[in-house]
């Protein structure tokens, strides 16, 4: 440790004439340390929420999605499929559908999205667990019905669509109908309803995955009944795929990638699937990092502050060293490594203070979610994830402060 270092350490730890520099010193140190608990807290709560939505994906999305990189739709959707299921890591391949709509049920009336998925598609899914009502309905199947000679076809309604058309398939109220703009043939101006097509549908269950995109105005209904309404002739919007148990998913994406690139398709992986959700996620929370970074540089200047009363305190002990042979250079060290260790002290308590609590909070769930139904959360505590990432990037956030009062020292002493 060199002789400069020692000093400052001594004056840091030592307990000076005016019982007001100690205060100010531990306000310093404090200020930091808070500061850099918030940093990890405030991070660590974005990764929660993060991987909260990571884990809600599942309940829908495939492991992969192949989408056309130009266009809406692809054509020769089953034999692609076919290619694809020939893939050992390749549990199901299916072929979707999804395109707005237009939804009637008695008097009431809303736009929606609609999904046609295949019997097999709707198995690979995590469907099950979210049904929320007509689960007794619900077998991995769409189950077509027939009613007073009308046909009907099954459909999975989200719990968006089924408040906005009041339907509630245990109770009864369960049909509705479909209405889709002809894609193809003239338009009779007399007749308009000739414009679209329609088909009678009936609830079968209601879902609720709490994400947002899904849970507004979805409606899963067979991929045939879905083709049959867009006039669709072996096409579809996308293709489904799902990857066996236990396979490598960067392996599969990257053969994925190989098999139909040709193909004019693009693969997407859960997250990109969503990415627009977690991007928003991630600029938020360096949004509010910045922020937070913001408020260190400010707490600094109470740094700046201290050591000023500091060169005050010490000036005697200054004249000692000069007259000792110390150099200029030789004391301006001892108050910038000075300045150093009140940063990294409050950094290190900060980190390990803000670590601790957020360890606490992931294993134990201290601080809960307040709401009026609790049944209605996904979690009833605060989800958060601490990441040795963040760890890495606060503590080099707090390096950048202390490079930063470096200037501001050598000014006060200058003067």
């Amino acid at each position: 440790m060199s002789l400069s270092l020692r000093i400052a350490l001594r004056y840091l730890l030592s307990r000076k004439s005016h019982g007001a520099v100690n205060v100010i010193s531990a306000i310093s140190v404090a200020a930091v340390a808070v500061s850099a608990a918030a940093m990890i807290i405030v991070l660590s709560v974005f990764n929660g929420f993060s991987s909260l939505a990571s884990q809600k994906l599942s309940k829908l999305d495939p492991d992969f999605m192949l989408t056309p990189t130009t266009g809406k739709s692809l054509e020769g959707a089953d034999s692609i499929c076919t290619l694809l299921r020939r893939i050992p890591a390749v549990a199901y391949a299916e072929p979707e559908i999804t395109e707005q709509a237009f939804a009637v049920a008695g008097e009431r009336q809303m736009g929606v999205m609609i999904k046609g998925m295949t019997d097999r598609g709707l198995k690979a899914s995590s469907l099950r667990d979210a049904i929320i009502d007509g689960a007794g309905a619900f077998h991995g199947s769409f189950l077509d019905t027939e009613l007073d000679t009308i046909s009907y076809t099954g459909a999975l309604l989200s719990v968006g669509t089924a408040m906005g058309l009041n339907l509630r398939p245990t109770h009864g109220l369960c049909d509705f109908t479909i209405y889709e703009p002809r894609r193809q043939g003239r338009i009779n101006p007399a007749n308009p309803m000739g414009a679209f097509r329609m088909r009678p549908m009936r609830a079968k269950g209601v879902y609720q995955i709490e994400q947002e995109e899904y849970d507004r105005n979805m409606i899963l209904l067979p991929y045939d009944a879905a083709a049959e309404l867009l006039s669709y002739d072996d096409a579809a919007t996308s293709i489904a795929v799902t990857a066996a148990g236990g396979a490598d998913t960067k392996k599969i994406e990257k053969t994925l990638t190989e098999t139909v690139a040709p193909l004019g398709l693009e693969v997407k992986d859960r997250y990109h699937q969503q990415e627009q959700a977690f991007r928003m996620i991630a600029i938020e929370k360096w949004i509010t990092f910045l922020m937070l970074g913001f408020i260190l540089i400010i707490s600094s200047f109470n740094i700046v502050s201290t050591l000023s009363m500091m060169m005050i305190e010490k000036d005697e002990n200054m004249n000692i060293i000069k007259a000792m042979g110390g150099t200029r250079n030789f004391i301006n060290h001892i108050f910038i490594n000075q300045g150093w260790l009140i940063v990294i002290l409050g950094g290190t308590v900060g980190l390990i203070a803000g670590a601790t609590l957020v360890l606490c909070q992931q294993h134990f769930g201290w601080i809960k979610l307040n709401a009026a139904d609790p049944t209605l959360m996904a979690v009833d505590a605060y989800p958060v994830l601490l990441e040795p990432s963040d760890l890495l990037v606060t503590f080099l956030s707090i390096l950048a402060v202390a490079i930063l009062i470096t200037p501001a020292i050598l000014l006060l002493r200058r003067k």
